[in-house]
C-alpha cells in the first residue's frame, strides 16, 4: 500500500490501521488512547496541521470519526540520535541501483532506536534519493555488499532476482579453530532452521532441510588467543550460502565448530552489552554475482573491507 505522504527527512511516513470499532469515537480519540501519555500536544497539533492524513492524502480533523477510516497515515516523532562512528562507502551508482559498502554496526533499514542511523536513511539524505529502497539486507552486525533500488519502475525486475536464487553470494568469516585440517575439503552445511520473532537465536530443528551454506577454508594462521595453553588458529573462511535465512552463516559455522569470531549470539548467547567497535562481528559479504535484468550482463559488485582478524596471506 503507497503511502500518501512523501518521505520526509529520509524516513517514511508511518502508517496506522484504525480498529473498526471501541469505545472511541474519533481517530484523534483513539491516537490519544495509544500515544497521549507520551506526546497528547503533539498528536493534536499534528492534526491541526493536516499531517495525518487518510489513503487518499485528505486530512484528518479533531472529529473525523473513528469508523470513516480503515488506514491512516503520519510522521513520527524521531528521537535524538548519535551519529555511529562509522561511514558507507558508495562502490557503484546508476540510474538504477546504488551499491554500497556497508560497515559492522550500521543496520539496512530503520528499526528500534535506530532511524536516522540505518544506511537507507543515510542514503536517502546524502544523495537525495528518497525513493531509494534496499534490494536485499545484511544484519546490523555484518558488513559488505548492500545493494539499493532507484527507480520504482525497475526495482521490481532487481527484486525477483534475488526471490528466485539468481544471485551468488559470497561471504567471508574469520573463526578461531583448533585443527585447521579437518576443513582441509570444502563441506556443505545442511539443516532445517527456523526463527520466531519474539526471541533472539535462530534454532536447528528436525525435518527438510531449508538452509545450505558451502563453506571453504582459504587459509589459516597460529595465533596466541587459545585458551587453557590449547594452540588455536585463525581461519578464514569463504561462505557461499544457497538459501538466505536470519543468522544462517552464523548457526552454520557455530555448528561446525568455528563460530564466527566477536559473535555474541552463536555458539552460546552472551549478556547484552554496548557496542566494541573495535571487536566487530567476522562476517563481510565479500561479493554478489548476478545478470543484470536490465543490460542482460553478467554483474559483480565485490567488498573494499577487509575483516581485521584475518590471517595474513
Amino acid at each position: 500500500m503507497k503511502s500518501p505522504l512523501p518521505v520526509r527527512d529520509g524516513v517514511n511516513a508511518t502508517r496506522l490501521r484504525l480498529p473498526e470499532e471501541g469505545p472511541w469515537v474519533t481517530a484523534l480519540d483513539y491516537m490519544l488512547h495509544r500515544w497521549g501519555h507520551i506526546d497528547p500536544e503533539g498528536i493534536l497539533q499534528r492534526f491541526d496541521d493536516g499531517e495525518i492524513v487518510a489513503a487518499d492524502g485528505s486530512p484528518l480533523d479533531r472529529v473525523t470519526p473513528l469508523a470513516e477510516h480503515t488506514f491512516i497515515w503520519y510522521y513520527r516523532t524521531l528521537p535524538a540520535e548519535e551519529r555511529l562512528p562509522v561511514e558507507l562507502r558508495v562502490l557503484h551508482r546508476d540510474e538504477h541501483v546504488v551499491v554500497v559498502d556497508k560497515p559492522h554496526f550500521l543496520p539496512t533499514t530503520p528499526g528500534g532506536t535506530y532511524i536516522q542511523e540505518s544506511a537507507l536513511v543515510r542514503l536517502r539524505n546524502e544523495l537525495d534519493l528518497p525513493d531509494l529502497v534496499p534490494i536485499h539486507r545484511l544484519d546490523r552486525m555484518t558488513a559488505g555488499v548492500l545493494l539499493f533500488a532507484v527507480d520504482p519502475e525497475t526495482r521490481g525486475k532487481y527484486q525477483v532476482l534475488f526471490e528466485r536464487r539468481k544471485v551468488r553470494k559470497e561471504y567471508e568469516c574469520v573463526s578461531l579453530v583448533r585443527d585447521p585440517e579437518r576443513f582441509g575439503s570444502p563441506v556443505t552445511v545442511r539443516n532445517r532452521m527456523v526463527k520466531s520473532r519474539d526471541y533472539l537465536l535462530a534454532e536447528v530443528i528436525e525435518g527438510a532441510p531449508n538452509a545450505e551454506t558451502r563453506v571453504e577454508l582459504v587459509r589459516a594462521a597460529a595465533t596466541d588467543d587459545g585458551a587453557d595453553g590449547h594452540p588455536a588458529f585463525k581461519a578464514l573462511f569463504r561462505l557461499e550460502p544457497h538459501t538466505g535465512k536470519t543468522h544462517q552463516l552464523r548457526v552454520h559455522m557455530a555448528g561446525l565448530g568455528a563460530g564466527i569470531l566477536n559473535d555474541p549470539f552463536y555458539p552460546v548467547l552472551l549478556d547484552k552489552a554496548p557496542d566494541d567497535y573495535a571487536r566487530p562481528l567476522q562476517l563481510l559479504a565479500r561479493a554478489i554475482r548476478f545478470r543484470d535484468p536490465i543490460s542482460g550482463r553478467e554483474t559483480e559488485f565485490r567488498s573494499s573491507l577487509e575483516l581485521q582478524d584475518a590471517p595474513s596471506s
